[in-house]
């Protein structure tokens, strides 16, 4: 019951990784179509290169849309990652507006310095725009190798397709993210917004993007996932605790 809720709620939360361009992005969010024009995101990749980074990928989920900076999930994360004492840098990649292909088109800046894992977040406006999930998977996986190629552990987030589309493209959407997952022996988030899409109170009066309540569950659910992989990493590389 709860993830079919979830996925009908997904008709307008898909517009979330949607986050169109022509929305006036806040400070946090991503400004226009990948290559415009550099993002905060790409600011602090550019600028922070001091600390290890784990760099989160995604769309206007990701970017925090409607919300300050510090209440979007990936800086959730760095508070975390903080208490743990470990000496990460979380860097918030989300970009309004972005499919599956805008992020491969801008991985490089993406992945600029030392980054050690990279948590993936792409999918949703692929499925809002009803794009081919062949063409998905093939965007996602050449992230996903480009950046094991480099090192970086991936961490996986996946999404669900709105039901508009039919039985057949919402069950080819769900499989890409597990089936990428057992492919690359990847950790996977199984949905990102689970315990958030479709429930009022923890989604913005757009009914889109989740509140600073609703991206608190957000970054739950991908902690779960990160925290042994940041755990794992630290132990053996210059991401230790600071003495």
């Amino acid at each position: 019951m709860g993830m079919v809720r979830a996925c009908a709620a997904l008709v307008c939360v898909l517009a979330v990784g949607c986050g169109s361009s022509e929305r006036t992005p806040r400070s946090d969010a991503a400004v226009g179509q990948a290559g415009s024009q550099q993002t905060p995101a790409e600011h602090r990749v550019a600028e922070r290169q001091d600390r290890p980074r784990i760099v989160v990928l995604g769309d206007s989920l990701t970017a925090g849309l409607g919300l300050p900076i510090d209440e979007a999930y990936p800086a959730l994360l760095q508070r975390r990652v903080t208490e743990k004492g470990w000496n990460y840098e979380v860097v918030n990649a989300g970009v309004s507006g972005d499919t599956s292909a805008g992020g491969l088109a801008r991985l490089d800046w993406a992945l600029a310095g030392d980054v050690r894992i990279l948590v993936l977040a792409l999918g949703a406006n692929d499925g809002l725009r009803g794009l081919p999930t062949d063409a998905m998977e093939s965007n996602l996986a050449a992230i996903i190798e480009r950046a094991q190629q480099r090192g970086i552990r991936v961490v996986l987030a996946g999404m669900e397709a709105p039901p508009n589309w039919g039985p057949q493209y919402i069950r080819a959407f769900h499989m890409v993210y597990p089936s990428l997952a057992r492919k690359y022996g990847l950790p996977l988030v199984p949905f990102l917004l689970a315990n958030v899409a479709g429930i009022e109170r923890l989604n913005q009066r757009d009914g889109i993007h989740p509140t600073a309540e609703g991206d608190r569950i957000v970054a739950d659910n991908v902690w779960r996932v990160l925290e042994p992989v940041v755990d794992q990493q630290a132990a053996g590389s210059k991401g230790t605790p600071e003495s």
